[in-house]
């Protein structure tokens, strides 16, 4: 018997990108050769192979490149995506990044690079360092663009973490293999870094927009307000590591009615426990089997609210918050202070542990 088994397909990094633009104008300055393909070493030593799409003289010092992202069979949003990289030399023997069009610059503290410098992260730039170095060709400043970056950047984290203008270099080793689990939930680590440079010791953490949008009504500050998605018990343990003091849990309650249960990882796929907890907070005070069977056949969060919000026990809310922040708490160990706020649909406050 013979199974089908599909291999998904790895990429290259925008940072890997830049590095094949300035790879192919360095060949350019060195032998007058336009190469349609380069071959670079990612930081994991991984041999990639990236073309070429175009090579442009602007001047005897100054060459422009252009690859074409790709990401393989990772959902990138700058899979397709042209990345210019104009290599210039100077004279002098520094390598110096510059932000061009959609490029973003760093506005806050807490990310990898200092406030006011191009966001070329820090492995990208040591894999364009390690090709300049193989051609032993003195100074360079080098510019990196991707013209569609001004609006992809909005689809990402960027405005929150302050990175404006445009988009990030990045990329740990310059191979893109298809998004893990692990991957997603470290780039929602620095949101934390950037909001502690602030000066920020209590957090609202949002699971989704639902949250988000409850947050700024209630006037916390933006900020301060950080996307967990799925991920709780992973972020709770990173703001413990970087001794935040306090969390504020703010979300729908089909997602923290989970957390009340125990559950930190907040996928439907993963555990789906909603419609359990409620129908056993709602028994705990006094609900009749009927009802609280009507709880366990509901579709949805919402219908289940309104067996409850009919047989008049929205006070069942307020306890589920205050077991949210119970098991939260403890699945740190204590080592901060947890709060929670549950909302429906439309945004409305069900119940609260805050006083």
């Amino acid at each position: 018997m013979t199974t089908d088994k599909k291999f998904l397909r790895s990429g290259y990094t925008t940072g890997a990108c830049a590095a094949a633009g300035v790879k192919a104008a360095l060949i350019y300055f060195s032998t007058k050769k336009i190469v349609r393909e380069v071959e670079i070493t990612a930081l994991d030593g991984t041999v990639l192979k990236i073309p070429v799409k175009s090579l442009e003289k602007i001047s005897d010092n100054e060459i422009r490149a252009e690859v074409i992202k790709f990401s393989g069979d990772d959902p990138d949003i700058t899979n397709g995506a042209a990345v210019f990289t104009t290599t210039r030399r100077i004279f002098d023997d520094k390598i110096i990044f510059r932000a061009g069009l959609g490029v973003g610059t760093v506005t806050k503290a807490g990310l990898q690079l200092p406030v006011g410098e191009p966001a070329i992260n820090p492995a990208p730039r040591k894999l364009i360092q390690n090709i300049v170095e193989e051609f032993k060709i003195g100074g360079l400043e080098i510019e990196i663009s991707i013209p569609e970056g001004v609006e992809l950047a909005k689809k990402t984290l960027n405005p929150i973490l302050g990175v404006e203008g445009g988009l990030s270099i990045i990329g740990t080793t310059g191979v893109l293999r298809p998004m893990s689990e692990e991957a997603f939930k470290n780039s929602l680590i620095p949101q934390i870094d950037v909001a502690k440079a602030a000066g920020f010791d209590t957090l609202i953490f949002v699971p989704g927009k639902i949250g988000e949008t409850i947050a700024k009504k209630l006037g916390f500050d933006e900020g301060a307000i950080i996307q967990t998605s799925n991920f709780i018990g992973f972020m709770l343990e990173a703001a413990a590591e970087r001794q935040i003091k306090k969390i504020i849990l703010c979300g729908h309650i089909g997602k923290l009615a989970k957390v009340a249960a125990g559950v930190f990882h907040t996928h439907n796929r993963v555990a789906d426990c909603r419609l359990e907890t409620l129908a056993a907070y709602a028994a705990a005070a006094g609900l009749k089997a009927s009802e609280v069977q009507k709880i366990l056949d509901a579709n949805t969060t919402e219908d289940a609210a309104q067996i409850i919000s009919a047989n008049n026990l929205e006070n069942v809310y307020k306890k589920i918050a205050e077991r949210a922040s119970f098991r939260a708490q403890r699945y740190v160990f204590g080592k901060l202070e947890v709060k929670t706020i549950l909302v429906d649909f439309a945004g409305k406050i069900l119940g609260s542990d805050i006083n």
